[in-house]
């Protein structure tokens, strides 16, 4: 699946130096006719809020002042008044601020900004993780400490270098939680023009830490068993959970995207010291053939492997003799299984056809194949309307082609926003998702933020993007208070 960091090289983006410290993008930019979303029930309302600059990839509320905040892929972080009329957007921070070449990853604590990602070292060949918190209250400039770099380890020249990304904070306030995604597609040598000679993935890749919120001036080393003993590492073996989040009882969830071959799209609920399968398992329990060392990899004869995948035209499907052997001493925690009736679509292991898991009654592990799940958030509050009192929601960055009269059945349908309606399993020790498709239409969504019963919706753009407010059905209760709130103003 095609990162962040892929999509800005496809749409050729450069980052662009600005003369002035603040930059103000408003809703008056838009000059073309938007064609809003499409929302699939009619007690849901689709409204434009603002046009955002390019390559939007976070969304965010700051807790004291309910402000939003929004960041780019290139370290721009803008503040957005929503109480505006109409919204407006200012930078307050930039790369030259913070050091974070490429951002890719936003939170808050109260007062206190998180951000983290990817700066590039040794002439951009090598790159070193990076994450820094400012104190918003400290001033008209905000004191920044930073809490970890990386030593160096290998960038390499794919579309898969995925970095540190998502960061949530635990509900207690006490963790902050990063994900660092694979530097690989599926675990294969990747030494960037022999700079860094069999370099796979590592101790810094593929999995999701833990650091105490007050933590300063760490530096990770490229040690696994260090950092297991410094109690920083708390999962392993996802390739790229690019969104986590809480529910309301505490349990944090993952999305991640899976790579070129058809796996689908695994949702996890991610607990401690658990081990989730990559690189030898991904997508509800499928193998990585890679790690097969007689696999000859063939299109014409693999119908998981698109001859127009990316890993397939740049060889990165390939005999592998040498791909590190599978433990035998750990047992893989599966995904959450998706029971439809969206996003359920699967490649079928013995035929290679493309099944829907409504008419074969299979459990999905999670979301269909090349979806890119992102933006997950869970309605912790219990501001919505019975039937999504609770539940979970996602996005999907794919989808079908635009204009496009060729239909890829494994993407059917996409760039929507999805209701998660999770059921807990006492036999697996595992949940459940009943996915419905809610809002249809949206242009490359990365992120989704819900405030009450609004959710905001940003979009990466190429050269520019949008948010969008979807109101969603309200507690009656949670209702009638906010209007009472609206009247007194």
């Amino acid at each position: 699946m095609k990162t962040l960091t892929s999509l800005r090289k496809q749409f050729g983006l450069l980052a662009t130096a600005l003369c002035c410290p603040v930059l103000l993008y408003a809703q008056s930019q838009e000059a073309k006719t938007l064609i809003p979303p499409t929302a699939l029930r009619p007690d849901i309302k689709v409204e434009h809020f603002l046009a955002v600059g390019p390559e939007a990839v976070r969304l965010i509320q700051h807790p004291v002042t309910g402000d939003l905040y929004y960041t780019t892929f290139t370290g721009d972080v803008f503040r957005v008044k929503i109480n505006g009329q109409p919204p407006v957007a200012e930078k307050v921070f930039s790369a030259a601020d913070h050091g974070i070449t490429r951002l890719q990853g936003a939170a808050f604590l109260k007062n206190t900004l998180f951000l983290a990602g990817n700066i590039s070292v040794n002439d951009n060949k090598g790159t070193k993780g990076r994450m820094v918190r400012y104190d918003l209250a400290s001033g008209d400039k905000p004191a920044m400490t930073v809490v970890f770099n990386t030593v160096e380890y290998g960038t390499n020249k794919t579309t898969f270098d995925h970095g540190w990304n998502a960061l949530e904070i635990s509900p207690d306030g006490k963790y902050i939680y990063v994900n660092t995604g694979a530097r690989t597609d599926h675990g294969e040598v990747q030494d960037n023009g022999g700079v860094y000679p069999n370099a796979r993935d590592n101790a810094l890749t593929a999995k999701i830490f833990r650091f105490p919120v007050g933590v300063k001036d760490l530096e990770l080393p490229d040690d696994e068993a260090k950092l297991k003993a410094d109690g920083y590492i708390y999962a392993v073996g996802i390739r790229n959970a690019y969104d986590m989040a809480f529910d309301g009882n505490g349990n944090l969830f993952a999305v991640s995207n899976s790579g070129d071959y058809d796996h689908a799209e695994d949702m996890f609920w991610v607990r401690q010291g658990h081990h989730y399968g990559f690189p030898w398992v991904m997508g509800g329990g499928i193998d990585n053939p890679q790690q097969d060392p007689n696999w000859q990899p063939d299109p014409e004869k693999d119908p998981f492997m698109s001859k127009f995948a990316h890993a397939w035209l740049m060889r990165y499907f390939r005999n592998d003799p040498d791909f590190p052997k599978r433990p035998t001493n750990i047992k893989f925690t599966g995904p959450v299984l998706n029971m439809g009736p969206d996003a359920n679509e699967y490649r079928d292991r013995a035929t290679g056809l493309v099944m829907d898991g409504d008419s074969t009654g299979v459990g999905v592990g999670t979301f269909n194949a090349h979806s890119s799940p992102l933006g997950l958030f869970f309605d912790t509050k219990k501001a919505l309307a019975d039937d999504f009192k609770g539940d979970g929601f996602v996005i999907r960055y794919s989808g079908p082609r635009r204009n496009s009269t060729i239909v890829n059945p494994l993407k059917k349908q996409g760039r929507d926003l999805l209701h998660l309606d999770m059921t807990y399993n006492k036999t697996t020790d595992n949940y459940t998702v009943k996915t419905t498709r809610i809002v249809d239409g949206f242009t490359e969504p990365t992120d989704a933020l819900l405030v009450d019963n609004t959710v905001y919706i940003i979009e990466y753009g190429g050269k520019g993007g949008n948010i969008w407010k979807v109101t969603l059905p309200a507690d009656s209760k949670m209702a009638k208070k906010s209007r009472r709130k609206e009247a007194r103003k």
